[in-house]
């Protein structure tokens, strides 16, 4: 007889959460129980299993060695079950399921949002969650199905698919170019004020490109800093500094003529538009069907 007879396999997603959320509370909150359910399944697994996964003491958790070994396959069993339910749900096109997405304060707002709300329309069981942050998130622990991550990526550990780019631009406000003037050139921005975002490497610093490929690099004098995109935008719609912004943040303010777009013919570098997801065997049918869309709308935004 297969040893999984004896194993109760809903005690595997009661671990899981317990290792990702850190706490038996945490994990009851994300599940939606009592704490003592959780503790009971604990118990009852370590029982079944004939082994110890989780060391635990009056402040905090830890896993065994065998505890690591498990909640990795644990977790990969959780996953393909959860996909293998909602494709077979999905069968014949209806997409179900809740949807959890992550993505930088200002795309969410402006791309993403409307987005997912159309959706919604179209696909009446599906549910998103979004969750906006302009620091990066830890896929797995957050339980996200996809981030959508800008710029550069640097983090290896995940599966990523590009679904565009963007152009950042020098903008300011009408009020600050009539009190400092108008720059000719990227050298005439020595030492002119910029809200600056923190998450940069050098958030003050920038190497504009010019008509004949000739490039300039420019310092910027940092009156204010915020890891915040949507706070930085604040900022130079009060004229109080230069900001370097995504062409999706501004883009409307420009049309409005709240903001103008500094030296147009002078590049700063693109960045890129990518959905990155948790590694996994299999990409759930509402998360393809998300990128899809959101891909729709990045191509028919840049043509």
């Amino acid at each position: 007889m297969s040893e999984v007879s004896g194993i109760n396999l809903n005690r595997l997603a009661v671990f899981v959460a317990v290792v990702e959320a850190g706490t038996l509370a945490g994990a009851a909150r994300r599940l939606n129980v009592a704490k003592a359910l959780v503790t009971t399944h604990i118990q009852k697994l370590e029982t079944e299993l004939r082994a110890t996964l989780i060391v635990r003491t009056t402040r905090s958790l830890s896993l065994t060695e065998a505890g690591r070994a498990f909640y990795e396959a644990s977790r990969a069993i959780i996953e393909q079950a959860e996909a293998a339910i909602e494709s077979a749900r999905c069968h014949g096109g209806e997409v179900t399921g809740t949807l959890r997405v992550t993505a930088p304060m200002d795309y969410a707002a402006t791309v993403v949002a409307p987005v997912a709300a159309a959706l919604t329309q179209a696909h009446p069981a599906l549910r998103i969650e979004l969750i906006t942050a302009d620091h990066v998130l830890d896929l797995v622990a957050e339980r996200v199905d996809v981030g959508i991550r800008l710029g550069w990526l640097t983090d290896s550990s995940h599966q990523a698919v590009k679904l565009g780019s963007f152009a950042l631009w020098l903008v300011a406000s009408p009020a600050l170019l009539r009190a400092g003037g108008l720059p000719a050139s990227p050298r005439e921005l020595a030492g002119r004020p910029m809200a600056g975002f923190s998450v940069l490497s050098k958030p003050v610093q920038w190497t504009f490109v010019g008509p004949q490929s000739e490039s300039e690099e420019v310092v910027f004098n940092p009156v204010f800093t915020a890891d915040s995109v949507v706070a930085l935008k604040q900022v130079v719609l009060a004229g109080a500094g230069f900001g370097v912004m995504t062409d999706f943040t501004v883009s409307q303010d420009i049309e409005a003529g709240r903001l103008i777009r500094v030296l147009p013919q002078w590049k700063l570098p693109e960045g890129g538009i990518y959905a990155v997801f948790p590694a996994s065997t299999q990409r759930a049918l509402k998360v393809k069907v998300f990128v899809d869309a959101l891909r729709a709308h990045v191509d028919g935004v840049r043509h």
